[in-house]
This record gives structure tokens, C-alpha cells and sequence, in this order.
């Protein structure tokens, strides 16, 4: 399975911070914002991933991220000139999928909780149909909203509903088999003039072919796309790493759990940014693994 983040966009909700760069690079507390939807691509095992971003902040994308060998990946980039819409994605992407599945991720999109690693790595053993995600949200009315029978399969999708039927909000991160690519080739852009995700789920749901996994209470996702967002995300990700010691959102981190990179390799990414505390909490991840792990 390959991946794809889509860190495009304007940003406007977010002005006048985003003028200069992109809303995916502003810090949420320790580390760019691109960082935690990156390593949710990698928590999945995806090492093939695609950064679709605008002309304006390509470069700047390329700079933090490079072509990702130094964290055992590989990171391509494309730009998308203008918003077309999410679905946009899958025809901006299409040499580089082929035939292959693909997870798609928001580059705004933050996700922690238990198990969240063995979640993604089942759902990127997905073959065919599509996969999305539930999660239970108080103002549902600002997202796409599943409609779920008794059993909890999914019966509709609506975006951004006056009167939501259900209160599970669908997070930005999709898992779909190979024919992604030709359906969203036959979209018809919406009244907005884009062309939409919600479109491609009802044609996985029109061909019975699209399942939702409901996260649980344990789960957290924010959208970071408000100030406010970003100031909930920050003080998240402080209390929980100080808490626990350990970082969420840290792409070294998990390139080194899963052996993409050894303990060399970690202790040389630290200590290239050894005067930041992000810098120093690799270094002392890197002491706890041992002299197998080098």
C-alpha cells in the first residue's frame, strides 16, 4: 500500500499566520503539524508516500522532510495548483499509485490512542473496497457524518448536515483498493466547484464495498485547521508527553520501533538538533535501545 498526505490548501481560517508558509508546517507544541499525519502514514507501514502540497510551499516541504531516506522511507512530492477538493488527490497521484492501494491522510489531521498502530496496520492490508473511520464528535453538522444501522454499518454518508443523523464525525484519513484512481477520474466537481471525498465513499457504499471502523473512547482526533484546534492539539501533546516521558508524533521515534533505522542512525538524527528539547528526547529514546538495535 502506498500513502498519500495532502497538505495543500490556503490556510484562510488560519490567516494571518499562514500568509508566508503553509498551515501543515506551524508548530503543534514540539514538531510541525506535518509531522503527526506523517507518522500515521508510517504506523501503518506505508513507506511509499506522496506529499501533495501548493507551488508556494513545495520547497519548504522538501527542506524539513527531504526525500525521507534518513528516516527509511521514501517521500516524493506534487503539487495541487489550486483546491480542487480532497478526492483531487487520486488524479494529481496517479503515476505514482499505478495499481496500488492507497491510505490518503489530511495533513491537519492529529490521531492517538491505544492501538493505534496494530489498527492502521490491519486496515493496510486492505485489498478491496474502502475503509473509513467514525468518531464521535458534539458538532457533527461540521464534517461528513455517517448514517449507521443497528449493526453499525454504514448506511449513508452527508456532508456537513443541518440535522446530522448520527453524531459520528468521519476523520480525515481513507484506506481504498486500486480503483480509487477511476472513480475519482468520473466525479462531477460539487457546487463548490470541488471534487469531493464524501463522492467517493458513496461509490464504494453504492457498491456494498465500504466498511467504517468506530474509534472508541480511547481514541483522540482534532482537526486542526482553528486556532483554537491548534492551541487543544499543543496542550494535548505537552500533557501527554510530560506525563509519559515518551513523544507523540515523532517520525524518528517510529522509524526506529520499526526498524527502518538503528540506534546509530537515531543517535545522529539527535544529535543534529541537540539544542532543542525535541533533540534531546530522541537521544535519550536512542540510550534506551540496545547494542542489537544499533
Amino acid at each position: 500500500m502506498k500513502g498519500i498526505l495532502l497538505a495543500g490548501g490556503t490556510g484562510s481560517r488560519l490567516y494571518p499566520a499562514t500568509r508566508a508558509c503553509s498551515k501543515q508546517l506551524l508548530p503543534v507544541y514540539d514538531k510541525p503539524m506535518v509531522y503527526y499525519p506523517l507518522t500515521v502514514l508510517m504506523m501503518a507501514g506505508i513507506r511509499e508516500i506522496l506529499v501533495i502540497t501548493t507551488p508556494r510551499d513545495r520547497s519548504l516541504f522538501e527542506r524539513l522532510l527531504s526525500d525521507g531516506s534518513h528516516l527509511g522511507i521514501s517521500l516524493r512530492y506534487a503539487v495541487q495548483d489550486r483546491p480542487g477538493g480532497i478526492a483531487q488527490a487520486f488524479l494529481i497521484a496517479g503515476d505514482f499509485l499505478e495499481r496500488s492501494p492507497v491510505c490518503l491522510v489530511l495533513g491537519d489531521t492529529f490521531l492517538h490512542g491505544p492501538g493505534l498502530r496494530e489498527m492502521l496496520s490491519r486496515a493496510a492490508e486492505l485489498l478491496r473496497g474502502g475503509l473509513i473511520f467514525g468518531y464521535e464528535v458534539k458538532d457533527p453538522e461540521r464534517y461528513g457524518v455517517l448514517s449507521l444501522d443497528a449493526g453499525g454499518r454504514v448506511t449513508a454518508i452527508t456532508e456537513k448536515p443541518s440535522r446530522p443523523a448520527s453524531s459520528f464525525a468521519v476523520p480525515g484519513l481513507y484506506f481504498y483498493d486500486h480503483t480509487v484512481r477511476s472513480i475519482a477520474e468520473g466525479l462531477v466537481p460539487s457546487g463548490r466547484g470541488e471534487l469531493e471525498i464524501t463522492d467517493i465513499n458513496r461509490a464504494y457504499l453504492d457498491r456494498g464495498e465500504l466498511s467504517a471502523e468506530l474509534l472508541g473512547s480511547g481514541y483522540t482526533w482534532l482537526d486542526m485547521g482553528t486556532f483554537e484546534d491548534l492551541a487543544q492539539a499543543s496542550s494535548f501533546v505537552r500533557t501527554v508527553q510530560d506525563r509519559r516521558g515518551g513523544m507523540i508524533g515523532c517520525p524518528e521515534e517510529i522509524a526506529a520501533r520499526l526498524g527502518y533505522i538503528g540506534k546509530k542512525d537515531l543517535i545522529r538524527l539527535a544529535e543534529a538538533q541537540a539544542q532543542s528539547s525535541y533533540g534531546r528526547c530522541l537521544m535519550r529514546l536512542a540510550d534506551g535501545f540496545g547494542k542489537d538495535d544499533a
